[in-house]
């Protein structure tokens, strides 16, 4: 038997990180991969992403992404519960699912309001760096990421505008 593959995207300040927590708490062994945490154990040449895509940060986050397949593989065949997140389009999960076959992956597109993204990314504590930073980030990276696209691709879509992290994770469960 083999846990699940949760793989949380949306743009900053969706609520991955805290949704993917919470989530894992429902399951006996859980572990979280997020791809920022991956790509930022890159000691020298760390490159951060930009709305230039920079070919040296799309390498990074390739092999970031990669390596957080791998080790969902690994874990999820000990029957772990897993949570990858990211913000990802669905052809990067398509990339991805090289890594899965015979797995149960579950790509879950959250998507709440610009505004409530927005609102999310200034409470935020405990980041390295100062979360104004993806205000423009944010405000340039929701309007490219359509739910319905991610519909069309077979993810779940859940407009998380007016739901809390706990009223998610029960729809994620059910």
């Amino acid at each position: 038997m083999s846990g699940p593959i949760w793989v949380l995207s949306g743009s900053p300040g969706a609520g991955k990180s805290s949704v993917a927590h919470a989530l894992l708490q429902h399951f006996p062994r859980g572990l979280h991969l997020p791809v920022d945490d991956l790509r930022e154990l890159v000691v020298s040449g760390l490159v951060h992403p930009s709305l230039d895509h920079p070919p040296e940060a799309v390498q990074q986050f390739e092999l970031a992404r990669r390596a957080a397949a791998f080790h969902a593989r690994l874990y999820a065949e000990a029957d772990f519960a897993v949570v990858i997140d990211d913000v990802l389009w669905p052809a990067d999960l398509e990339a991805m699912r090289v890594h899965w076959d015979g797995l149960d992956v579950r790509p879950v597109f959250l998507s709440p309001s610009l505004e409530v993204a927005q609102a999310r990314n200034a409470a935020r504590t405990g980041k390295a760096f100062d979360t104004q930073n993806l205000v423009p980030m944010i405000a340039a990276l929701h309007p490219s990421m359509p739910p319905a696209d991610y519909l069309a691709a077979g993810w779940r879509v859940l407009d998380t505008s007016n739901l809390s992290v706990e009223q998610t994770v029960a729809r994620l469960l059910t």
